[in-house]
């Protein structure tokens, strides 16, 4: 009688130790994130004497200046938590890396083909290589041809005209786009605001007027099969976005850069208008992550504190219109 008191205590105990494990298992499991497709990535070699902190919607208050008086700070860093940047190529693609494991992110990345390669390297299944051209005089149709061929960049971005003072629908970027088009290849596309000052500081040929969507309507007309995202959204050309949209299904927009940079209650405003407008299927989640790993949590809380999001919305920006955009396998995501 005594042995088989003390079997039932041991099996008792046992059944607690295993109960004990089981939950924090399933408390694992239930905190582990759902797969979120970031479009909107640079990859570039990081100056350490260029490397400040930053506080996001640091446009919340945008001072004028004067052609004999300081300009305007470009960032702002006037906040209690402002994000630390990286200061090494090192440190950044720690980040980076880190981020695909625990924020379970893969991220679709542009810019440096040397510091792409590495991050492609060491990642292969998380990062999803880009090429970009905004001019002519970068290369030849045929080089960007070979380029689009080789089988590494799977997207064609950031495409960014608007600060070389050109039409998205220029002539002279036409035949790149149709090498796209032929392709199969989606192309990223900058329209938008830039910062404040844009044109007196940092960028001359820029022109505020050439980010109108509707500027993409004759270069769209003359590729029917091309798949376009509009970076930033157009913002802040709402009106001209969704019609844009309207018009023509194969074009999608982004939330990057002006998701953390442009006062809250604006952001909102502006993606309730797009959800408003019907167009919640076709938002991508992005970021213009530069040197400051954390807007990426920053740019998250932004969709996931949005009351006016359904979960299916969130999901959609966050992950499902990526798949469908770039006919990506969402189980190989799981």
């Amino acid at each position: 009688m005594k042995h088989l008191t003390n079997t039932l205590k041991t099996t008792f105990f046992l059944a607690i130790i295993f109960g004990v494990f089981a939950l924090e298992g399933n408390a694992q499991e239930t905190k582990k994130r759902l797969p979120i497709i970031d479009v909107h990535v640079h990859a570039m070699k990081v100056n350490p004497n260029f490397s400040s902190e930053m506080c996001p919607w640091f446009l919340k208050d945008m001072p004028g200046s004067g052609p004999n008086q300081n300009p305007p700070s470009f960032i702002n860093t006037g906040c209690v938590a402002p994000l630390k940047p990286a200061k090494t190529d090192k440190e950044m693609q720690e980040a980076i890396l880190r981020a695909n494991k625990e924020l379970n992110i893969t991220m679709v990345v542009s810019g440096d083909a040397d510091i792409i390669h590495k991050w492609h390297s060491a990642a292969p299944n998380r990062i999803i290589p880009s090429f970009g051209i905004s001019n002519s005089n970068q290369m030849t149709v045929e080089a960007f041809r070979d380029s689009l061929s080789n089988g590494f960049y799977k997207v064609m971005g950031e495409v960014a005209p608007q600060y070389q003072g050109m039409s998205p629908s220029d002539m002279s970027l036409d035949e790149y786009f149709g090498v796209a088009e032929e392709l199969g290849f989606p192309v990223g596309i900058h329209m938008g605001t830039g910062g404040n000052g844009m044109a007196n500081i940092t960028s001359p040929k820029y022109r505020a007027s050439l980010g109108q969507p509707f500027l993409l309507e004759d270069m769209l007309a003359r590729h029917p099969k091309l798949k376009i995202w509009v970076m930033h959204a157009g913002y802040p050309m709402i009106d001209q976005m969704i019609a844009l949209m309207g018009a023509n299904a194969y074009v999608y927009v982004d939330l990057a850069g002006f998701i953390w940079s442009y006062p809250q209650e604006e952001i909102h405003a502006y993606l309730k208008r797009l959800v408003q407008a019907g167009f919640a299927k076709r938002i991508l989640y992005g970021t213009d992550l530069m040197m400051w790993p954390g807007l990426l949590e920053t740019s998250i809380g932004v969709i996931e504190n949005a009351d006016y999001l359904s979960e299916d919305q969130k999901r959609d920006i966050f992950f499902n219109n990526a798949v469908r955009f770039f006919n990506l396998d969402a189980s190989k995501f799981e």
